[in-house]
């Protein structure tokens, strides 16, 4: 499912119009990652977590030439999945 598919989906279960369903879409999106980016976290109880994971500074290697490398530390979102999305996809 694109976007687009999402958007329409959206105003159909909601019935609201599909442009009232895209400005609800990027609002969330947009507070999700504001809140990601003050290394918050946004929980939705039944359906999942959304925060930040560390990842730290490490040494990899060059595939091409196979010299070793230092790879920055840096964050990335991640999202955990809740008890109850887990327990409808397995029903």
């Amino acid at each position: 499912m694109n976007k687009t598919e999402l958007v329409a989906a959206m105003a159909e279960q909601a019935g609201i119009s599909k442009k009232d369903a895209e400005k609800a879409l990027k609002a969330f999106t947009d507070v999700v990652a504001e809140e990601l980016k003050k290394d918050g976290k946004v929980q939705l109880v039944g359906f999942g977590t959304f925060e930040v994971s560390t990842r730290a500074e490490r040494e990899g290697r060059n595939p091409q030439s196979g010299e070793p490398m230092k790879i920055a530390a840096s964050k990335a979102p991640k999202f955990k999945a809740g008890k109850a999305l887990k327990d409808m996809l397995n029903a």
